[in-house]
């Protein structure tokens, strides 16, 4: 018996900035606590936010809310700047429960066009429209974080986030 197949959930936004500079913010996690974590998002405290932003690299981004501490955890399994980024997704107390988020960034105008997939286990199925909303609400965190007056990636801090070879 052939298994279910998996579930997508896909959110495309429109960003004004450049491609690199929606691509970069992904990677370092001064932007993570901008824009995916922290109070400007949702009722939540960052604890802390580290990443080896590199294929095979991991990330950890741990938060406390009214639950309790959630440590988000992945593996980049793709990083190609500043077009796509593939990683793995999972609360670190369910490694097992892995699901892969695929970012897809296109030039459009002077700004780019950003398609996000989540595919997931069928099994969580019901979360869909949760997974939905939250990733709309931070790619909304991001669109207003990238657009704040005088913020800018360096070039420095864009060369850093180029994946190592």
């Amino acid at each position: 018996m052939n298994a279910p197949p998996p579930v997508h959930v896909r959110v495309v936004r429109q960003f004004s900035a450049s491609p690199e500079r929606v691509f970069d913010a992904w990677l370092e996690p001064q932007w993570i606590g901008r824009w995916m974590f922290g109070p400007g998002v949702r009722d939540e405290e960052v604890l802390r936010l580290s990443n080896d932003a590199r294929v095979g690299g991991t990330f950890s981004f741990l938060v406390r809310r009214q639950a309790g501490e959630i440590d988000h955890v992945g593996t980049y399994l793709a990083i190609d700047r500043p077009r796509r980024l593939v990683f793995t997704w999972a609360i670190e107390k369910e490694t097992a429960e892995l699901s892969r988020v695929t970012v897809d960034i296109v030039p459009r105008g002077t700004g780019c066009e950003l398609t996000l997939t989540h595919e997931m286990d069928p099994k969580w199925a019901e979360y869909a429209g949760r997974t939905e909303a939250g990733w709309t609400t931070m790619l909304g965190a991001l669109e207003r974080a990238l657009g704040a007056p005088g913020e800018t990636t360096s070039s420095a801090a864009s060369s850093a986030l180029r994946p190592r070879q």
